[in-house]
């Protein structure tokens, strides 16, 4: 059936037919002012006419509208949306089989909204109910069920109209806007389309040229297989050739094995007279090296001679002028070996223990502790002993309050002028207690 035809004599007798094809309104016999009801709410035909209108348009949208309709007449309702619309407002104005089936379908598509709807039993919680669900998602439930609510007054009938009118308008500029993104998006998707064709003939010529360079590449590892299997034919008749050679020649095998071990042995002979050479050239740096130090060696001798010469010949002269030390044990901390002999005769001239450590050359510091508890004299060789050593002698003498005479050069004068100086320490802390005022 085209638009403007007759309607088929099957649904002829309904009123809805002749809206449906001509698009007609009639007035509505329902109230504008909704009416007390106890509890029970308002069905669709008691509705005032102009809540048909957003009712029908926002509560069902239209192809199920066409669904509906279309089966309720028992064929395919051909009007435009318009035309259907009007119509279905026409019918739902009084109580009849297109109101009854559309308020059926109400209850059922909006029963959540409903039962939400109900909870609230003044007309003011009603109101608030309805600012809140306008704002969410379902705002068709939201309309159906408090115009159908049983609280609905005229103050809250004219606004929830009134927002649904603004709400309608909303929409429609949203589709607008909508419309033009979806232009926007299909300008887009035209130049996307284009890229991707673009990219897809980059690919198939990518593709294309890696296809040729794998047929190449196939067709050199065949070449280089050939090459290959001919190589290994040719080492195996070599092989062939080789054995039939070894076994027309008898010993050869023997005479290798014996060139390969007079070879060994050859390098073996090159590498032990290059180890007797190094070790020539070192016994003779070690040669030189003692010559070195027996040479040293009697140096010092002849001057320990001289010195013990030296000694015995004055010994009153020596030490008439080094102080007594009164059985006092004096520790003696680095020095030559040769000058330690010299070091003991002249503290013992003066009465003294002479005691001595090398300063951690050869003896443990950790022994140094115990020899400087056991001092009352200490001697440093500053330039003999090792930083460790050192510092736990100079640590020592100053938590303990002992006197350290400190020498830079270990020799025996100098060991003379630390005792002389020594002395007049003595000698001035003497006249220094002679000369305190008696308490």
């Amino acid at each position: 059936m085209q638009e403007g035809e007759a309607v088929p004599a099957a649904v002829a007798g309904l009123p809805l037919a002749h809206a449906l094809t001509r698009g007609e309104t009639v007035a509505s016999s329902a109230e504008d002012t909704p009416v007390p009801r106890g509890s029970r709410r308002r069905r669709l035909w008691e509705l005032p006419s102009q809540a048909l209108c957003p009712v029908i348009g926002v509560c069902l949208p239209m192809p199920v509208l066409r669904r509906k309709l279309g089966k309720l007449l028992g064929g395919q309702a051909l009007s435009n949306d318009y035309e259907m619309h009007c119509g279905a407002i026409n019918e739902c104005a009084r109580r009849g089989p297109v109101s009854e089936m559309l308020q059926k379908e109400l209850d059922q598509r909006f029963a959540i909204a409903l039962r939400q709807s109900s909870q609230h039993k003044t007309a003011e919680a009603l109101t608030r109910w309805w600012n809140a669900a306008q704002q969410g998602n379902d705002v068709g439930g939201a309309l159906w069920g408090a115009l159908t609510h049983a609280r609905c007054d005229a103050a809250l009938q004219e606004q929830i109209l009134r927002d649904i009118h603004m709400l309608q308008h909303q929409v429609g500029a949203a589709n607008r806007a909508d419309l033009q993104r979806l232009d926007e998006l299909q300008d887009e998707h035209a130049v996307l389309t284009r890229e991707l064709a673009q990219a897809q003939s980059r690919s198939t010529r990518l593709l294309a040229e890696r296809a040729r360079e794998l047929e190449a590449s196939q067709a050199e590892c065949l070449r280089l297989r050939g090459e290959l299997m001919a190589r290994d034919t040719l080492a195996a008749g070599l092989r062939d050739e080789l054995q039939q050679l070894e076994d027309s020649i008898p010993g050869l095998r023997h005479r290798h094995e014996q060139a390969r071990h007079l070879q060994s042995q050859q390098d073996r002979i090159h590498q032990l007279e290059r180890a007797l050479l190094t070790a020539r050239q070192q016994a003779e740096r070690e040669q030189r090296r003692a010559d070195d130090l027996q040479q040293a060696l009697a140096v010092a001798e002849r001057q320990l001679d001289q010195q013990r010469r030296s000694t015995q010949e004055s010994p009153d002269a020596a030490t008439s002028t080094l102080p007594s030390l009164d059985e006092r044990s004096v520790l003696c901390v680095g020095g030559r070996p040769a000058v330690v002999p010299i070091y003991r005769q002249l503290i013992e001239r003066t009465g003294g223990r002479f005691l001595h450590h090398d300063g951690g050359e050869e003896d443990a510091v950790s022994k140094l502790d115990a020899s400087l508890a056991a001092a009352d004299l200490v001697i440093c060789q500053t330039g003999c002993i090792s930083h460790d050593a050192y510092w736990r002698v100079k640590d020592h003498c100053k938590r303990h309050n002992k006197r350290c005479l400190y020498l830079e050069s270990p020799s025996a004068s100098g060991l003379r002028r630390a005792l002389g100086s020594l002395g007049s320490e003595d000698h001035a802390e003497a006249a220094a207690q002679q000369s305190a005022p008696q308490g």
